[in-house]
């Protein structure tokens, strides 16, 4: 059975669900069997309240922009439905846990009861002493975050997604996200995701062409390449591709 996974991340009002701040942006990425399938989630929402300074500087998400928005009771069921029973990858997930499981409380729904993998936790276990927030992993995997002026669920979905498959040892396959003949028709699961962002938000397309260029390229040596020949030709013809 494929593994299907789904990096998750929220924009919120505040840094805190029990002072009762809300979410205002849901961002998914899925991955199915480590690979990048374009299959994304994204959400604006209206909190029916304003952000606190210091978080609209982190997010730029204006009362103006999410006015418009719908409630999270409108959008539940869509979500849910999209995550599925899917293991959930979160950078310090304690945070986006406590505010989704709050929106769901406040709407009478069941917690989230999903595996979880917490990228924060699984780094500072890698790199005990260092830096572990997400640009510093950017930095020690590689992966180009210069576009990331300001934080946007979506986008550091898309980024900590490669982030994670560095830290564990994965390839990455981007299957056609900004391709529209390779791409699911409409990568985002919400009809408010083709929207306009805001004028200081990212661009998701231009985000994932930087992530992309990113991307580093390791190629086997030719000692190397020799080495796995004289390995192969040591199976003999028991070899399943000498076969058939």
């Amino acid at each position: 059975m494929a593994l299907r996974q789904i990096v998750l991340d929220t924009e919120t009002t505040g840094i805190d669900w029990k002072q009762g701040h809300r979410v205002i942006e849901i961002g998914a990425v899925e991955l199915i069997d480590r690979r990048l399938t374009g299959n994304n989630y994204q959400q604006y929402l209206n909190p029916q309240r304003s952000s606190d300074p210091e978080a609209l500087r982190v997010h730029g998400l204006t009362d103006d922009f999410l006015e418009d928005k719908p409630l999270f009771t409108e959008v539940v069921d869509t979500f849910l439905e999209y995550l599925g029973d899917a293991e959930l990858i979160i950078h310090n997930a304690p945070f986006d846990l406590g505010f989704l499981n709050h929106e769901l409380a406040l709407v009478k729904k069941a917690p989230l009861s999903h595996k979880v993998v917490d990228t924060l936790l699984d780094a500072r276990r890698r790199h005990p002493g260092q830096k572990n927030d997400l640009n510093s992993l950017c930095r020690r995997y590689n992966v180009d975050n210069s576009h990331r002026e300001l934080h946007g669920a979506l986008l550091d979905c898309e980024i900590l997604a490669l982030v994670y498959l560095g830290m564990t040892g994965g390839q990455v396959e981007m299957m056609g996200l900004l391709s529209g003949s390779d791409a699911q028709s409409g990568t985002e699961a919400n009809t408010t995701a083709s929207a306009p962002l805001p004028d200081t938000a990212v661009s998701h397309a231009a985000g994932v062409m930087a992530i992309r260029r990113g991307l580093r390229v390791i190629r086997a040596s030719t000692e190397e390449s020799a080495l796995h020949d004289k390995y192969l030709q040591g199976l003999g013809e028991k070899a399943l591709w000498s076969q058939g």
